[in-house]
């Protein structure tokens, strides 16, 4: 798979995604989201202006800093069993998934000939809760659950799909069967807890290796997102299997993630010291081309990731890997 990677590498060509999307749209902006559910959003005119603001001022990032858009909209709890609990139709539900990826279509429409690239994806959330173990799900069943919202995506003429905050290795096998079954290519992003491993057990090198064996290598790439980089940092030991590693989202805060969950605001962080890691990150590995955040982060810590990434790759050649990610 890494040798016709989706989307393509091209030499000096960096991605950039959007940062937490729901986090901002709670806390900054004041909108409910209920099961932490964004699509029904899409209903509402003054959230609708206010999830244009953030994807706009995420694409101004990207064209300040030469980087191509990776786009991933508000359909993270898209899928049936969340669908239901939130009152919709399977009919409904396909309709809300179609109209997230019309959303960033036209968002994305005035930056199409100001940026090196515009990528659509679907955004393809855990069946169960993110933060626990989830390990009862078999990866047939993962299969035939997740196959629902992935061929809506194709169907509507997604780019991609792009699985967030995996937590165990059976339900991501599942999503990869089914995204290659019906057509469509797949990113799988893990969620590491403060033991830098899964939440069920196995560390990331683990899993990578095992849900490849198990899918023929069919994911298009991995990536780690909601862990800080003191999470995810001892994680990456410098192994064969980080060439499958091509993006990370991290979190704006060092706080645990359920503590994070139980703050009722937003919590910031350091934006330039997290922008600081990300470059020593990309100095270290250079083949990770996608950037982008997760809970806590918007545009002003997208720009000091995407300041940070471009200096670090435009920078001569410094003779090996630096020591490692500052605590």
């Amino acid at each position: 798979m890494d040798e016709r990677p989706f989307p393509p590498r091209r030499d000096g060509l960096l991605y950039l995604t959007e940062g937490g999307i729901e986090t901002e749209m709670l806390y900054r902006w004041g909108f409910e989201l209920p099961e932490f559910a964004m699509f029904p959003l899409l209903d509402d005119p003054a959230a609708v202006a206010a999830m244009q603001g953030i994807w706009r001022r995420v694409l101004d990032v990207a064209e300040r800093y030469g980087m191509a858009a990776l786009l991933g909209g508000p359909d993270y709890r898209a899928s049936p069993d969340w669908g239901c609990k939130l009152g919709y139709s399977a009919e409904g539900l396909a309709d809300a998934q179609a109209r997230s990826v019309d959303f960033l279509r036209e968002v994305s429409a005035p930056w199409r000939d100001r940026l090196p690239a515009i990528v659509i994806t679907g955004t393809i959330g855990p069946r169960g809760d993110a933060y626990q173990l989830n390990r009862m799900i078999t990866a047939e069943e993962a299969e035939d659950y997740h196959s629902v919202q992935l061929a809506t995506l194709r169907s509507c003429g997604a780019d991609m799909a792009c699985a967030m905050t995996f937590n165990n290795v059976p339900e991501a096998v599942g999503v990869i069967r089914a995204a290659a079954a019906i057509g469509i290519p797949v990113s799988m992003s893990m969620t590491l807890d403060r033991t830098a491993r899964l939440k069920s057990g196995p560390s990331l090198r683990e899993a990578v290796e095992a849900i490849d064996a198990e899918t023929g290598g069919a994911a298009a790439w991995f990536a780690i997102n909601c862990s800080h980089p003191v999470e995810f940092g001892p994680a990456l030991d410098g192994g064969a299997w980080e060439s499958r590693l091509r993006n990370v989202r991290p979190n704006a805060s060092k706080m645990d993630k359920i503590a994070l969950c139980k703050l009722g605001h937003l919590e910031e962080g350091d934006p330039p010291d997290l922008g600081r890691r990300m470059g020593d990150l990309a100095t270290r590995w250079p083949r990770m081309d996608i950037w982008g955040g997760c809970c806590g982060t918007d545009h002003v810590h997208l720009g000091e990731i995407a300041r940070n990434v471009r200096m670090a790759r435009e920078a001569p050649a410094a003779g090996g890997r630096s020591p490692g990610l500052p605590t």
